[in-house]
């Protein structure tokens, strides 16, 4: 089955010879190198580009092994341009992460030779459109305009979202947020023939592949600790928390100590393999961040679900995560919001209060604030969650994500209420 990921082969059509390097990069099988030698080389082919003038190596392949070599990879990649000296040119490079840091051949006691180097070297080739994939963020996304000298453009791929999810399983979409609920969208999940098959696949990726990577590429000297850091962030998905307070569970779920340096450590490993993503906290009066505490939300949610052993399917926390994944697919800055307020309590006494916004959405000025409910069968319920955003003190659009209704309303407060499935598949919305 052929999954079409419009959106991603657009704007890598976008940034065709803009001389910049292109660099596609995302958690590990989440269809990099599809989108990239298949849906990519097809249009470019299609677009009367010769195959001779494509030239493709994967890193992860041991017949392009020597090209880790940074040094032998430009040799390569020059001889190769020796033969083609004109014409429209193309260079895709798999798995680049995967490249090593050389001595300097002519400063042996100098800086070492690495892939920055390299690419860096093939953007002023003339007339060569160089695109590469990579599955380390630290790597790669946070060094693009250090690294590359201004010369790169980041495309981020995700999982797929529930709109393509959809069109690729056809039928009922509620019966297909169901199983997009609990099995997430890795691409191949489509190659599986039942649900068992499904499952296993997705435990395996995360005990045989990410775990295993992280520890051999970050030298994890407590393995039996990332296991129990992951398995603590998969449960908590969407509550605040810290390196503090997870060293505290450590020690008192599994008798583990463990510094509140070393858990940062580790949570900055499942962060850097794509596996989750921090979310901040914002003062939304004070317009200020919050150190502490955070959350933190898994890439994929069927993959938080098979770390769990698809236990615990608390349908509010998949929600929020899904949401939370939705906002970050479609290129917004997202962060929890925090209000602050004075309210009576029981006793009548004045005290501060703060509450919560799910999501604070920023894109080009604009500002969103967004709320995820699965139900509000009851008016306290609707009020509490509906109370944030009365405390804002601004008029910025308010919406409120709902999986028990089936159209869309504003209520009296000027609040969008709006059907799960309709926020998720129409981008229009946010």
């Amino acid at each position: 089955m052929e999954i079409a990921r419009e959106s991603y082969l657009k704007r890598l059509l976008d940034y065709r010879k803009n001389g910049q390097i292109k660099v596609v990069t995302g958690i590990r099988r989440c269809g990099k190198s599809y989108l990239l030698r298949t849906l990519f080389k097809r249009r470019l082919l299609e677009s009367g580009i010769k195959r001779s003038d494509i030239l493709e190596i994967a890193l992860d392949d041991l017949r392009d092994l020597r090209f880790r070599n940074p040094l032998e990879l430009s040799a390569h990649v020059d001889r190769w341009l020796g033969k083609r000296p004109g014409g429209d040119r193309v260079l895709m490079i798999d798995e680049i992460q995967l490249s090593d840091a050389v001595p300097n051949p002519w400063n042996p006691d100098g800086k070492r030779v690495t892939f920055y180097d390299a690419l860096n070297g093939f953007a002023r080739r003339k007339g060569l459109d160089v695109y590469v994939t990579g599955s380390n963020s630290k790597m790669l996304s946070s060094d693009i305009l250090t690294e590359f000298r201004g010369r790169g453009d980041e495309i981020r791929l995700h999982p797929l979202s529930f709109a393509e999810y959809l069109a690729a399983a056809g039928g009922d979409r509620r019966d297909a947020f169901d199983a997009y609920a609990r099995h997430g969208g890795m691409p191949f999940l489509f190659t599986r023939p039942d649900e068992a098959s499904r499952e296993t696949y997705l435990r395996n990726l995360v005990a045989e592949l990410y775990l295993k990577d992280i520890v051999e590429r970050k030298k994890v000297a407590r393995p039996e600790l990332m296991d129990q850091i992951l398995d603590l962030l998969c449960s908590a998905t969407g509550s605040l928390t810290n390196p503090h307070k997870i060293a505290e569970s450590l020690k008192s779920r599994f008798g583990a100590a463990a510094s509140v340096n070393t858990v940062a450590a580790y949570i900055g490993h499942l962060e850097d393999a794509y596996l989750f993503s921090e979310a901040k906290r914002y003062d939304v009066k004070g317009r200020t961040y919050f150190e502490f505490p955070k959350k933190y939300y898994c890439e994929d949610i069927g993959l938080r679900n098979a770390r769990l052993g698809f236990r615990q399917q608390e349908i509010t926390h998949a929600v929020e995560n899904v949401v939370w994944c939705e906002l970050v697919r479609r290129g917004f800055q997202v962060d929890v919001g925090v209000v602050e307020s004075n309210e009576r309590n029981a006793a009548g006494k004045s005290v501060r209060v703060q509450r919560e916004i799910d999501f604070v959405v920023n894109k080009s000025g604009e500002r969103v604030y967004v709320q995820s409910a699965w139900a509000l069968p009851t008016d306290e319920k609707r009020r509490s969650e509906l109370k944030p955003f009365s405390m804002t003190g601004d008029s910025f659009r308010k919406i409120i994500v709902r999986g028990d209704v089936g159209h869309r309303w504003f209520d009296e407060t000027g609040v969008l209420h709006v059907g799960l499935l309709d926020f998720l598949l129409d981008p229009a919305i946010v």
